[in-house]
């Protein structure tokens, strides 16, 4: 055999462990120090007829048993934050270490609160223009919400049919904030995907949804009840409000002269709060004495070329990097309400995982127990504390239709406020266990 050849077969072996059709295996990333201690791939997945929309996943395999543990798809809020952001704050192997930024690479560190302990996790980047996705032509239609389900599905897809070793393993969808408007429609559509059209089959089995908007004009009108709870505002005024504003707070008859000043007192004792956790700093990130300091570190370290080089970004595809992309082109909210899609589900039989950070005022957990009660299923096991080392870690209720949902004591809109806590509850939920 000529030596040619040999260096031919020995190139189309390494292509093909690497998964080049769909992504790439990384044993480094800068700014970790020695080889990831799991495995990482990332890639993107190419959509559409023309596969101009190029969505970018990073995939981390389960750190105990890969072929028989459960298979997750990370979908983060916004609409266009980037699931980076969830892998290195929220439920990931590492994490930004908090250290002062000198114009050195920020560093990383291993944690001991991943999901990926006892789970596969595909964490994406949605829509286009959130994190490292893009198109690469001009998309003739806007982004929506009922386009993002269908994608997605699309994508799961393709990269179970690159990925079939994961066939068989157990899927949930999961994800926080703005994705309680996406995770409820994509479980019915993967669902619906399964009994009428589409291979290869998804083996479904339930959903995670974290603080998650649901019904955005009826959450709006928790904001009052839970700032008087919380002792925001006084009961004097809470009590004038409902009375005056006849609990509607969101859309105030302009001709209401007296719910309008009462609301602008509301507002004088709430606008100054860090509404994402009310207990925490309402402060600028680039103050090295704030908790979203680490946010600027992100964006340094996401926006360094030799870690677009090695997470193997497109070049020229993205110009910066941004956390959380507000600007990505107009997008159609066009789903008003997803507790349609929580009843559909229900009624099919999926188990869900509902939890709520009890300091979080974006989407406060009176709200989230609101919809849920809605649903109309009996009470299997009543409210009562979840513990962890002894210490309530939060409170929790478990209802027919196999949902849960629990409190996070302390948490914010997202789980980088309780990672430890938030990993212990999944942990035992993703198990079958009790919280």
């Amino acid at each position: 055999m000529s030596l040619t050849l040999k260096l031919l077969i020995l190139l189309l072996l390494v292509l093909r462990s690497h998964h080049v059709d769909s992504g790439s295996v990384v044993k480094f990333l800068p700014g970790f120090e020695g080889p990831l201690p799991f495995e990482l791939e990332t890639g993107y997945i190419g959509l559409g007829e023309e596969e101009e929309v190029q969505l970018f996943y990073y995939f981390i395999k389960s750190e105990k048993n890969p072929q028989e543990d459960p298979l997750l798809i990370w979908l983060t809020g916004g609409p266009g934050c980037s699931s980076l952001f969830a892998l290195l704050f929220e439920n990931g192997p590492l994490a930004l270490k908090f250290e002062v930024y000198n114009g050195s690479l920020p560093s990383l560190v291993s944690t001991s609160y991943s999901w990926t302990k006892m789970a596969n996790i595909i964490f994406l980047d949605q829509p286009v223009g959130g994190g490292f996705s893009y198109s690469k032509t001009p998309l003739a239609n806007k982004v929506s919400d009922t386009g993002e389900v269908k994608i997605i599905h699309e994508f799961l897809q393709k990269w179970l049919s690159k990925h079939p070793e994961f066939f068989s393993n157990p899927f949930y969808v999961a994800g926080d904030s703005y994705s309680g408007m996406i995770v409820p429609p994509l479980v019915q559509e993967i669902s619906k995907g399964n009994y009428l059209c589409c291979k290869p089959l998804i083996n479904l089995q339930g959903y995670i949804l974290g603080n998650p908007i649901t019904d955005i004009e009826s959450e709006r009108n928790y904001y009052i009840p839970y700032a008087n709870g919380m002792a925001l505002i006084s009961d004097e005024l809470y009590e004038s409000m409902k009375r005056i504003c006849k609990e509607n707070y969101e859309n105030v008859d302009s001709r209401n002269t007296e719910c309008l000043k009462l609301t602008e007192i509301y507002h004088k004792c709430t606008d100054k709060l860090n509404i994402y956790h009310i207990l925490l700093p309402d402060c600028d990130m680039t103050s090295p004495d704030c908790f979203l300091y680490k946010y600027l570190l992100l964006s340094k370290w996401a926006n360094d070329e030799r870690v677009r080089e090695v997470l193997l970004v497109n070049k020229g595809s993205i110009g910066e990097w941004r956390r959380c992309n507000y600007d990505i082109i107009p997008y159609n909210y066009d789903i008003k309400s997803t507790v349609p899609y929580h009843k559909n589900n229900s009624i099919n039989g999926f188990r869900s995982l509902i939890y709520s950070g009890d300091h979080d005022m974006v989407v406060p957990f009176m709200a989230t127990q609101a919809w849920i009660r809605s649903l109309n299923y009996s009470i299997i096991d009543d409210w009562r504390p979840w513990m962890v080392n002894d210490q309530i870690a939060g409170y929790t209720r478990t209802y027919a239709n196999k949902m849960t949902f629990a409190t996070v004591k302390g948490g914010g809109h997202t789980a980088e406020y309780k990672p430890n806590e938030t990993f212990i509850m999944f942990q035992r939920w993703i198990s079958g266990q009790p919280l």
